[in-house]
């Protein structure tokens, strides 16, 4: 296993290099100037072409292209060319509230969607079965930034149950230890920022669990289904087994592996899927922070994250390959 995993790391190298590519060329195929985003439009001629002598802007972009792989070769993402900061520090200071709604997204998807799965899979073409593979539909087919508007409309300005943006509200003091703020608010037992913090994470986390939710509830089904056909499965409920310990402790086991594979893959989209929801919830996360950074035309930061994004996607897939030995001791990873 070892072996595979290094081979899987040193893979890294060419989705790097193949995605700082496409990054950089769409961003300088988009129309803008940085110069001008900075400046504003009241700024000369003059003005302008110092400032993009000063951020080497004139360069080729072959030679701009150079500079760049050459800092992320020493582990420097560079400095943005708005702000001035370093890019490292910038998305090392939003990068927790990303993880944090994607790791809450992905808990009530995988919690909602495999129970569903399963339910609408041994109650085959019951009204359970109807309604929930009809509302895995309806979540698939549903817009993230449109279930954010209207879950907005209807939770915070209609009945006022929920915050509509933010991650704490200005009148909760938290000690942060990791930055993810229901994690530390458990860490120094505060149990007012728990639930401040989780009143602000329900609704972009939900409506950022929609999709893979539904995906995963319609493939735990299918699964479930094709699983629950085989001879083994019949042998148990002949044996007179408990029809929990059949669904769960035999159909489920061997069904996990498409599952598996669906949740590592989702996992992965909702890291680009939350830039939707960060910019709709204006949730402070990585999602938001490259949305400014393109209307600023921002080269640096927008390159430095979609690698970190790739990067984190690749190595959320080894993940998943490593999970498929521990429910499958059949599968060996050479």
């Amino acid at each position: 296993m070892l072996n595979y995993i290094i081979r899987r790391l040193v893979s890294l190298v060419p989705v790097v290099i193949g995605v700082s590519i496409l990054s950089f060329s769409l961003m300088h195929l988009v129309p803008g100037d940085p110069a001008r985003s900075i400046l504003g439009e009241k700024a000369t001629e003059t003005q302008l072409e110092m400032l993009r002598e000063e951020l080497n802007l004139n360069d080729p972009l072959v030679v701009q292209y150079g500079n760049f792989m050459g800092k992320i070769a020493t582990g420097d993402l560079g400095e943005s060319i708005k702000s001035k900061e370093s890019v490292a520090s910038e998305i090392g200071g939003r990068l927790p509230a990303t993880i944090e709604l994607t790791l809450f997204a992905m808990t009530v998807a995988v919690v909602v969607g495999v129970l569903a799965g399963v339910i609408a899979a041994v109650k085959q073409y019951s009204w359970f079965d109807n309604l929930s593979m009809s509302g895995a539909l309806f979540g698939v087919s549903m817009p993230i930034f449109w279930l954010g508007l209207m879950m907005i409309w209807l939770f915070s300005v209609e009945l006022n149950w929920l915050p509509p943006s933010g991650r704490l509200s200005n009148d909760i003091e938290l000690t942060t230890i990791t930055n993810l703020y229901l994690v530390d608010s458990i860490l120094t037992l505060n149990g007012e920022a728990f639930v401040d913090a989780l009143r602000h994470l329900l609704m972009p986390g939900i409506a950022l669990a929609t999709i893979p939710m539904a995906i995963i509830a319609r493939m735990t089904r299918s699964s479930m289904l094709e699983v629950m056909k085989q001879d083994y499965i019949r042998t148990a409920n002949a044996k007179g087994l408990a029809g929990r310990l059949v669904v769960f402790q035999h159909a489920l086991k061997n069904a996990s592996l498409p599952v598996l594979t669906v949740i590592g893959l989702q996992f992965g989209f909702l890291l680009g899927g939350a830039v939707l929801t960060e910019t709709i919830f204006s949730w402070p996360g990585v999602g938001r922070y490259v949305v400014d950074a393109i209307l600023s035309r921002d080269y640096p930061v927008v390159q430095s994250t979609i690698l970190i994004i790739a990067v984190i996607f690749v190595l959320v897939n080894l993940i998943t390959d490593i999970l498929y030995t521990l429910f499958d001791p059949r599968i060996k990873l050479d």
